[in-house]
């Protein structure tokens, strides 16, 4: 079930930053920080298991085994990505009722057309109004504790613009959501614009690269925001390691002193070994 953590926090308007995580390295590595909140990134957990973009292309079946999995092996709210609810309204219920179940703490829907893209991607198309307001009376409706949170999403900035995108989110929350998410404004100005102009707890997505200016935690909660989340800084530093160890390997033929690497010996704690050790030891034969 849904951790009541997340919701108190939000109540109390303690701001709540959170890091995306996208396989379970990532998982086990964050949650020993001191974040209120994790975020499983749709984009990224698509790329780990796929290796593909978040294009529509994985499944309800795809995320909710990789999210579970997540919840299982972390003590924080979990905060997930939905896309679109993965079809029509029964899909939405079959969605919330499925990611609640796994204990996930927050879901994230969105007013894309299917199949859906990356909200700083571009050629992004939304689907009527009142057909996400549906999506979201139904979310609200299917699920079984209010600890569980439904974050409402719209992607109209890009195509329709900020004052349809902000018409959208009043909509949402007026619907049933939770928290409203404007995705990908352009400005520090627009920023503050949903801010002022949307009466409910707003979500901040602060990707590197992405269309959004990267703000600090402690400015966007004086804008008025209530959580914010670096779906990417996970995924695209694993990556940049990556490409920096593999490179040294192939170019020396061995890795070298320019590397940074996580210690072995501490690997082995962050993933269990020495639960299995101390089993072992237990339990040795003669």
């Amino acid at each position: 079930m849904a951790d009541p953590r997340l919701k108190a926090a939000i109540l109390e308007k303690e701001f709540i930053l959170a890091p995306g995580i996208f396989d379970l390295i990532s998982a086990l590595i964050a949650n020993k920080m001191d974040f209120k909140a994790l975020y499983v990134t749709g984009y990224g957990t698509v790329a780990s298991y796929l290796g593909l973009p978040d294009a529509g292309i994985a499944t309800y079946r795809d995320m909710i085994e990789r999210i579970a999995q997540m919840v299982k092996m972390t003590d924080k709210p979990i905060i997930a990505d939905a896309d679109t609810g993965y079809g029509g309204l029964l899909n939405v219920r079959h969605t919330v009722r499925g990611y609640e179940d796994a204990g996930v703490s927050a879901i994230q829907i969105e007013d894309q057309e299917f199949p859906k893209k990356c909200g700083h991607t571009p050629n992004r198309r939304v689907v009527p109004l009142e057909d996400m307001v549906r999506k979201i009376e139904v979310a609200a409706d299917s699920r079984r504790s209010d600890d569980f949170l439904i974050i409402a999403r719209t992607d109209s900035r890009t195509s329709l613009g900020i004052d349809e995108a902000i018409r959208r989110g009043k909509a949402f929350a007026k619907a049933g959501a939770d928290v409203v998410f404007v995705e990908s404004p352009e400005t520090e100005a627009e920023m503050l614009k949903v801010a002022e102009e949307i009466r409910a707890p707003l979500f901040a997505n602060m990707v590197q690269g992405g269309r959004t200016p990267i703000l600090s935690a402690e400015r966007l909660h004086k804008m008025g925001y209530s959580i914010a989340i670096h779906p990417a800084i996970g995924f695209l530093s694993v990556g940049a390691a990556l490409r920096k160890a593999y490179a040294n390997l192939e170019k020396n033929g061995v890795s070298t002193s320019e590397i940074d690497l996580y210690s072995f010996s501490e690997f082995n704690k962050l993933v269990g070994f020495e639960d299995v050790w101390a089993f072992e030891k237990k339990f040795a034969q003669d």
